[in-house]
């Protein structure tokens, strides 16, 4: 079972949550904080099976019907694994929330607390965020959060250009990613931004968003502003050439890189700046 709740955690989506904890870490000035490791741990399997396992729970019609569930793009549950995800979520992640609300400041507690919430009614119902149009979309802002909360947790103020960037970041690509599901979720009448706005404009949505990203994170570090310009601009020319659901599946496999490279071109500067004796 513990295998199975691996799987549904979607471990090729944990950079999202692990990438921007570390570098929530990072910016802070430093390499390694013994006080970051708690958030980080929660951030791994705790914190993924409560984003993908809720929504696995609540998708099961619709997953059902959807070719590329199944595999690493997404778990297809079974009616009898409702129970011990639902056992998996609560024993991974309530002993976290408890230390944290013990040993947090408040204002840190606030935005991991908006962090779990919009994780959970992003397929909870009745707020169901996902199939409400726009906001699906916009509610992908708080994968963003770990640069705030990081911070907050250790004494420290956020850099917000990084933070609206990433959620700037965030909300163009889960659009862009839902791309892929327009006949799926149409057919379930699920009204998510893509559906609305159809695979041509969602790929516009997406890049006016990305635009945004690169803007606030030339203001921290323009190696990788400069990577994600390319790499957003190659997925929004690659899907603008043929906006079709079966385009943009075929395109995933690179936005799943996409956070990979970014961080990559991140971490490289952090070694470079060791090695250089530049780092503080």
């Amino acid at each position: 079972m513990l295998t199975r709740l691996v799987q549904i955690s979607r471990p090729v989506l944990w950079v999202n949550t692990i990438g921007t904890t570390v570098i929530g870490m990072w910016l802070l000035g430093d390499l390694w904080r013994w006080d970051v490791l708690p958030l980080l741990l929660w951030v791994t399997l705790p914190f993924n099976l409560l984003i993908y396992g809720v929504n696995d729970i609540f998708d099961q019609e619709t997953d059902a019907q959807n070719a590329r569930k199944g595999g690493h793009e997404g778990a297809r549950i079974l009616g009898s694994e409702t129970r011990p995800i639902v056992l998996g979520v609560l024993l991974t992640n309530v002993p976290f929330l408890v230390f944290f609300l013990v040993t947090l400041p408040p204002a840190a507690l606030a935005w991991i607390a908006a962090y779990s919430v919009i994780f959970v009614f992003y397929s909870m119902p009745p707020l169901r965020f996902k199939a409400r149009r726009y906001l699906d979309s916009l509610s992908n802002a708080a994968y963003a959060f770990p640069l705030v909360f990081v911070p907050l947790a250790v004494g420290e103020q956020p850099i917000w250009s990084a933070a609206i960037g990433l959620m700037a970041w965030s909300v163009a690509k889960h659009t862009y990613d839902a791309v892929q599901d327009i006949d799926e979720d149409r057919a379930a009448r699920i009204h998510t931004t893509a559906v609305h706005l159809g695979a041509r404009g969602a790929t516009v949505w997406s890049a006016i968003w990305w635009a945004l990203s690169t803007v606030g994170f030339a203001l921290i570090n323009w190696p990788v502003a400069l990577v994600n310009a390319l790499i957003a601009g190659w997925l929004v020319w690659s899907l603008g050439r043929d906006p079709t659901p079966v385009t943009a599946h075929r395109l995933y496999r690179y936005s799943i890189i996409f956070p990979y490279v970014a961080g990559s071109v991140a971490g490289a500067q952090v070694v470079a700046a060791i090695l250089l004796g530049t780092y503080p």
